[in-house]
């Protein structure tokens, strides 16, 4: 009956992907693994500051939850 979130830095995955921030970071699992995070940098008054970081949010049954590691752990081989 509540909501839980993470804010964790994503550097490495966005650098190894080549991808240039948070916002293309956040697209590219939405597109490649079917995860919806935040960008970091939505929640920063400078901006910069949460460019190498994204939000995950928790308010979903666990089955949900559990889908989502599943294809989360799919990072591994894609990133090494």
């Amino acid at each position: 009956r509540g909501a839980y979130y993470i804010l964790t830095d994503a550097a490495h995955f966005i650098k190894r992907l080549g991808l240039e921030d948070d916002t293309a970071f956040a697209l590219w699992l939405i597109k490649q693994l079917g995860v919806a995070t935040v960008p970091g940098s939505s929640f920063y008054a400078h901006p910069e500051l949460g460019r190498t970081k994204i939000r995950f949010c928790f308010p979903k049954t666990d089955d949900v939850l559990i889908e989502a590691g599943e294809r989360l752990q799919q990072l591994r081989s894609l990133v090494g």
